[in-house]
């Protein structure tokens, strides 16, 4: 039990200090750049795919 109280413990801080270091501003900074990867992803695949069909 007491192992359990420690992983706890360990964990419950460990998120606490994580969540006061992040701000909105790289909250949002991680939404924009993981969109702006999944168009640039979706493109490249379509272009990929259409240059494979000419062949």
């Amino acid at each position: 039990m007491k192992t359990n109280e420690i992983r706890a413990g360990t964990l419950g801080g460990t998120l606490c200090s994580v969540w006061a270091s992040i701000t909105l501003g790289d909250l949002l900074q991680t939404v924009v750049m993981a969109a702006l990867g999944t168009l640039v992803s979706y493109g490249m695949s379509q272009l990929l795919h259409r240059r494979k069909k000419r062949e």
